[in-house]
């Protein structure tokens, strides 16, 4: 007897979940081959002039909004800058708020942490990348009558969508890097965002300029990560 495409269940319709099955080892195989592939990607702040299509932005997107959400409200907005005056003027705000960080709101401790980066308070990448993508959370909502009700989980929901855009960006031959100048208040105004949206991460995507140099950095091994409960 064949399962029914669909049942019903609390009044609502759930369809036949459908996904590929594969054998242990297949899978362990798989789940290895992954990490080494994904081990591979490495912030990047030198951008080539290459130009990235839009529909390959779109795609990266659709991928981030996959992402599992406090009861599916799907609390992100992914705003796409390819406007060279906007980021121009991205720039020009970022850089505002780092030279104060650096100069004024950083601990010793943090700038030494930085160093193996070799950052610091400018920001060319805001303009050489083809494209930034603001990741705005939508703390609450607004219903048809406008009654203001919150999201669930809004930190959480959005910060795996990032992660999934991330790993979206790896897998289509193009960088990026998380860039998160505190405050981002001007984020929201340049892109005359509603009042209910926060920015919470900036992405510049691009393919590398080569050559390119990365710092020399070791990931910490699963030992310093996991712990297993047997």
């Amino acid at each position: 007897m064949e399962s029914p495409d669909h049942i019903i269940i609390n009044g609502h319709k759930h369809i036949s979940f459908e996904t590929e099955l594969f054998s242990v080892s297949d899978s362990i195989k798989r789940s290895n081959d992954f990490h080494h592939w994904l081990d591979k990607r490495r912030s990047v702040r030198d951008f080539s002039e290459q130009p990235v299509p839009k529909e390959l932005i779109e795609n990266l997107i659709k991928s981030a909004s996959t992402a599992p959400s406090g009861a599916h409200k799907q609390p992100w907005t992914f705003c796409a800058i390819s406007n060279p005056l906007l980021k121009a003027q991205v720039r020009k705000e970022a850089e505002i708020e780092e030279k104060e960080n650096y100069e004024n709101r950083m601990s010793d401790r943090w700038k030494r942490d930085l160093e193996p980066l070799a950052t610091d308070m400018h920001k060319p990448f805001l303009e050489d990348a083809p494209w930034l993508i603001v990741a705005f959370k939508k703390v609450y909502e607004f219903g048809e009558n406008g009654e203001k009700y919150n999201n669930y989980y809004v930190n959480e929901s959005i910060g795996i969508a990032c992660g999934m855009l991330i790993s979206a960006i790896h897998d289509a031959g193009l960088v990026t890097l998380t860039h998160t100048p505190s405050p981002m208040n001007f984020l929201a105004k340049i892109l005359n965002r509603p009042k209910n949206e926060r920015a919470f991460l900036l992405l510049p995507i691009g393919y590398p300029k080569l050559p390119t140099y990365v710092p020399d950095l070791k990931r910490k091994t699963l030992d310093k990560v996991a712990v297993f409960y047997e």
